[in-house]
């Protein structure tokens, strides 16, 4: 027909004339309505327990940590100390005549008694000496007899008296002083001791004042440490001692000096502990530990890894209270252990919080657990 409009042919769609189209807007618009009742519902509909302009809050949440009840216990305080072992005396020897070695009576490491020889020089010199002193003693004597023979028959004066009576007092510093020359070609220990060392041999020359020997007297041995100031109204002489030495052994001993004045560097002070050692069994020089008893207080035994620090670096514990709330409280440490340590600072019950710390603060509630057989061993000695 003419001037008809043709058939499209193209296959698109009409969404205002196709079927189906304002079912399409219907839906797209219920879908807006519910989108905005929903995001107003929180003004039109008030939070459930909120009054007028109050903001709900979210309740703490309370963490699940480990909890030992732990009971205050007498804790004897020991004050340890590193040292040294010296001898109590030490002395070398020096040679007091010219000479040789004329014998030697004894050997490094021996145990002498004091006025024991240990070598001799060769006296022939000093022998002969003391003869000729003795000889001139005597001869002075007899003048002094005749000069007061004489005198007391009017032949002689008083000068002549005094002058014999001055030279037998002269003759009789000569004897003493070749007897002394002769006593010092010997060699003997000033006390009892042990040989630490003998430098001289038979047939050596010496010259006055050489070394020949060195004896020490480790009977009873001393043990030289160290005290902090803080501690030194702590201890008195005559104080009991425990002193573990490097090689195992461990002996008793006692206090006999405390210094009077500190190390300049190191602002401690000397403490000497002597311990008894028959036949100097235990040499000089042996590093030592000394533990000396002072006191006793009331503290809780843990491990290390319980303690946690403040806000202001403060050493302390995490307890829980009566209401399963974190308590932190200031300790000292008031003795170390190899196995854990001594605090003081809680009550005498206390509930210590032995896992979970990290992560609760003061006042945050927690869920206390009983800990596991390895986390008990934390709080137990």
């Amino acid at each position: 027909m003419a001037g008809a409009t043709p058939p499209d042919q193209t296959g698109q769609l009409q969404f205002d004339t196709d079927t189906g189209a304002s079912r399409s807007k219907w839906i797209a618009g219920l879908l807006a309505i519910v989108l905005v009742g929903w995001m107003g519902s929180g003004a039109i509909i008030p939070s459930v327990g909120a009054g007028d302009g109050a903001v709900a809050e979210t309740p703490d949440r309370a963490v699940s940590v480990a909890v030992i009840d732990s009971v205050a216990q007498d804790v004897p305080l020991v004050l340890t100390a590193e040292g040294q072992s010296i001898p109590d005396r030490a002395v070398t020897l020096r040679a007091k005549a010219d000479g040789e070695i004329a014998s030697v009576a004894a050997s490094r490491g021996d145990l002498l008694q004091a006025g024991q020889e240990i070598a001799r020089i060769d006296a022939g010199i000093a022998e002969a000496q003391l003869v000729q002193a003795q000889t001139q003693l005597a001869q002075a004597q007899r003048d002094y007899d005749n000069a007061l023979a004489l005198q007391d028959r009017g032949a002689a004066t008083e000068d002549r008296v005094s002058q014999a009576r001055a030279a037998r007092a002269a003759a009789e510093a000569g004897v003493t002083s070749a007897q002394d020359q002769l006593d010092n070609t010997i060699v003997t220990a000033p006390f009892a001791g042990r040989l630490n060392d003998l430098t001289v041999d038979i047939g050596e020359s010496v010259e006055n004042g050489m070394i020949i020997a060195e004896v020490l007297d480790n009977d009873p041995l001393t043990v030289v440490v160290q005290v902090p100031q803080q501690a030194l109204s702590r201890l008195q002489t005559g104080q009991e001692a425990q002193v573990s030495f490097i090689t195992g052994e461990e002996k008793a001993g006692t206090i006999a000096f405390i210094g009077a004045n500190a190390d300049q560097q190191t602002r401690t002070f000397r403490v000497e502990v002597v311990v008894d050692n028959p036949d100097s069994v235990m040499p000089a020089g042996l590093s030592a530990r000394v533990a000396i008893p002072t006191g006793q207080a009331r503290g809780h035994f843990l491990s290390p890894a319980v303690l946690s620090l403040g806000t202001n670096g403060e050493l302390g514990i995490k307890t829980v209270d009566a209401d399963n709330r974190v308590v932190f409280s200031t300790v000292q440490i008031v003795r170390a252990q190899t196995d854990g340590i001594w605090i003081a600072g809680l009550p005498e019950q206390a509930r210590i919080i032995t896992v979970g710390q990290g992560f609760v603060n003061q006042g945050d509630p927690v869920e206390p657990r009983a800990p596991s057989q390895d986390q008990t061993a934390l709080v137990q000695p």
